[in-house]
């Protein structure tokens, strides 16, 4: 019997969290990794910029000594960061990304994002990083991939976060993001390729499009943000269709999948600032600002 909790029937597939991604993943050739606050955006500005991101799941000494083994500059915390001046140091915020010079190798700790995106490659599928900014630009490049194999799988995977017990609080900014990802792919793909999970999950970002400029402010991860002062992380997270990016994991790294256009990345003009990441908490605690 198949596993009906892995959408089997569809070509096309949308779940939410680590168990999700281990379901929907189980089969699929191209997995899709959607953290829009913070991951996910962190990773695009970074690759936009012509970065190396070596995703890793925790931020300790091992991960210290990781970014050390690979030249690469490891992001700090968002609370810690501000200690420093803007552009001397990074974090999981896209804003401090656009304000970091000389970044070639990031070592981008993350508790979902990265994890989620471990878990995925352990499948042995293509991974790929989406968010608001680039979701147009994965869905072409899927739909590339699907004109010269047909027969490919697709798992979209939206990370969301957890409460206070552990339990997955299914994020509506991943929601948005990874439905983003999907209806411009519905461009390409008559409907019958896609799961129930992932026709819902397209309509809930045409539902939300014409707004998504403020949408990001307003929901429970942004006002989170907001309160804590980050709030131009949201505002960059915000930012649909900005970047031509393709962060695609390969040999543990991600990198552009498309070449550079005339020598330069798509990229948002430079800002200045600095955000945070902390150790993920154990389940069963609560994630804090600092945690995504």
């Amino acid at each position: 019997m198949d596993n009906v909790y892995g959408q089997s029937q569809a070509q096309v597939r949308m779940e939410w969290g680590p168990t999700g991604a281990a379901a929907v993943a189980e089969d699929a050739d191209i997995a899709v990794v959607v953290d829009v606050l913070s991951f996910t955006t962190t990773l695009c500005v970074a690759v936009e910029r012509g970065a190396e991101v070596f995703p890793y799941r925790w931020r300790d000494e091992s991960a210290r000594e990781y970014a050390r083994s690979h030249e690469a500059t490891l992001a700090v915390g968002r609370l810690e960061a501000r200690q420093w001046s803007a552009g001397e140091q990074v974090s999981l915020s896209p804003h401090s990304i656009r304000a970091a010079r000389d970044l070639k190798r990031l070592v981008l700790p993350s508790p979902n994002g990265s994890s989620i995106s471990f878990l995925l490659a352990e499948t042995g599928a293509q991974v790929v990083g989406a968010c608001l900014r680039n979701r147009s630009a994965v869905a072409t490049w899927i739909a590339d991939k699907l004109a010269q194999d047909p027969t490919l799988v697709v798992a979209i995977v939206a990370a969301g976060e957890r409460w206070h017990d552990g339990s997955l609080r299914p994020a509506v900014e991943d929601l948005w993001g990874a439905g983003g990802v999907l209806a411009a792919l519905a461009q390409h793909l008559r409907v019958e390729a896609f799961s129930p999970e992932a026709r819902t999950a397209a309509a809930a970002f045409r539902n939300v499009e014409a707004d998504l400029g403020t949408a990001p402010l307003e929901c429970t991860s942004g006002r989170e943000l907001v309160e804590a002062t980050f709030e131009a992380d949201v505002l960059v997270a915000a930012e649909v269709d900005a970047s031509a990016c393709v962060p695609v994991l390969v040999d543990g790294r991600f990198r552009d999948a498309l070449p550079p256009r005339n020598g330069v990345r798509s990229e948002i003009p430079k800002m200045d600032d600095a955000a945070d990441i902390e150790r993920a908490p154990e389940l069963g605690t609560f994630q804090s600002v600092d945690d995504h």
